[in-house]
């Protein structure tokens, strides 16, 4: 077991508090982009995080990461990672701009039990009773969110189930956080710059916008990079159990950005909704404590 003295749980807790922190005021800077077409928004995304973390890979002394890329297994396992992460990109920039970021948020407090899900249908891993319990009520909060609203929560559940994929794709692989999205970003780079190009030769480019437009753009690498780095370190500092409660910090910042800052609509029957899902994480963060204990 590894032993966490007291001077590691606070820094690992305040790494742990910047990366989730960071991911869950991601909505104000993609707000501040809202007149770049998503699509535009996601491929800058792509070539600036790959900019960054190469830069960032080539002073750790790792500049040769991109020959993991020249294994074929690795090659279809990441290639698979980035399809997701770029679904899953997408769709929550442009969830944000279109003034969905609440129904972005329901996504993420879900997001851990679809991992669960994800594992009992291709790990065959077993479901606690507890477990059982948690989807169940995550489940009936879904269901009454459609009901109440008569729309199915699709953004939310795609989001889910995209970054689920996405986590599971990169378990056939062993890589660092800062490697994996340097290989991705690598693979999906030709296409958005050629999107980009596109797009700029058409009169309708990203890049046509003013200088704080194209310093926003170029910032998208920095802000996907830094709270990985944050949460690589969080990860060594910290007990899992403990990382699983501070991930909520993130849908619940989104869900308040939503209603208290872009003022996004969130009656009654939406509070009812998630408190059914808010109790299936409580219920799953209890069982899965008492499995690290």
């Amino acid at each position: 077991m590894i032993q966490h003295d007291e001077k590691s749980l606070q820094r690992g807790a305040l790494f742990a508090f910047a990366a989730y922190g960071s991911w869950g005021l991601l909505p104000l800077f993609w707000k501040l982009l809202s007149s770049v077409e998503s699509t535009q928004i996601l491929s800058c995304r792509v070539v600036f995080s790959l900019v960054f973390v190469w830069f960032i890979l080539a002073l750790r002394g790792k500049a040769r990461w991109w020959t993991l890329l020249l294994n074929m297994q690795n090659l279809k396992a990441l290639a698979l990672s980035a399809l997701f992460i770029s679904l899953n990109w997408g769709l929550y920039i442009w969830a944000v701009n279109s003034a969905h970021t609440v129904e972005a948020s329901l996504g993420y407090y879900i997001n851990p039990l679809v991992n669960v899900l994800l594992g009992l249908l291709f790990f065959r891993e077993r479901l606690s009773p507890l477990q059982w319990g948690a989807v169940a009520l995550a489940a009936s909060g879904v269901l009454l969110m459609t009901i109440f609203s008569g729309v199915f929560p699709w953004i939310s559940l795609a989001l889910a189930l995209s970054f689920g994929l996405y986590g599971y794709a990169k378990k056939k692989i062993d890589l660092t956080s800062l490697e994996g999205l340097a290989s991705e970003t690598l693979l999906l780079a030709p296409l958005a710059i050629g999107f980009l190009l596109f797009r700029q030769s058409h009169g309708n480019g990203a890049f046509s916008g003013g200088s704080i437009q194209i310093t926003l753009l170029v910032s998208s690498g920095v802000i996907t990079a830094l709270p990985l780095l944050w949460f690589a370190r969080a990860a060594k500092l910290l007990p899992l159990s403990t990382l699983g409660f501070i991930q909520f910090l993130s849908p619940t910042l989104q869900l308040a950005l939503g209603v208290l800052v872009f003022g996004e609509a969130f009656p009654t029957r939406n509070i009812i909704a998630f408190a059914f899902v808010w109790a299936g994480v409580l219920l799953y963060s209890v069982s899965y404590i008492r499995r690290k204990v």
